[in-house]
């Protein structure tokens, strides 16, 4: 039966090895849905410069199918597992994990990317709608944000400066 490592250990406390075996099980399905959810976000914004270059017809209706379902199908439903995933992972030793930092910082970081998810709607409705006012080049900029949160989620999860 696979054990916590010795850092996850101390911020388990005294749980039980079931407990601590359950929590392992949580987190792999965590990472998990973090990728999924990460991947929806630097695909999205990419199809929305390709939807923003598009010019024929039969291209634009087929980037609105697209990105509905990747919103819909994969990217919503992520970032709810995620979110689930994440608070239930916090659940196991609230005090212990509340009482770093860093995890401040990643759930600031987080929340600034669930922000962007529904953005990332809002910009999808536009274009859906035939609304969209900006250029390739915005939707080019847009795409590296959720690469710089991904960048500072992981420092922060694996250094834990502070």
């Amino acid at each position: 039966m696979p054990r916590p490592s010795r850092e996850e250990a101390l911020y388990l406390g005294d749980l039980t090895l079931l407990s601590a075996t359950a929590f392992l099980w949580v987190k792999a399905f965590h990472i998990v849905s973090v990728i999924c959810w990460f991947a929806a976000l630097f695909y999205l914004p990419r199809l929305f410069v390709y939807h923003a270059m598009s010019n024929d017809e039969i291209s634009v209706e087929r980037f609105k199918v697209m990105e509905r379902k990747l919103y819909r199908g994969i990217s919503t439903p992520s970032m709810v597992a995620t979110l689930v995933l994440g608070f239930w992972l916090l659940s196991f030793s609230p005090q212990a994990y509340l009482s770093g930092g860093w995890l401040h910082a990643k759930l600031f970081l987080v929340a600034l990317l669930v922000a962007y998810h529904f953005y990332s709607g809002h910009l999808l409705k536009q274009f859906r709608d035939n609304k969209n006012t900006h250029s390739h080049v915005f939707y080019r900029w847009f795409n590296e944000f959720p690469v710089l949160i991904l960048i500072a989620v992981v420092i922060l999860v694996v250094v834990r400066p502070f």
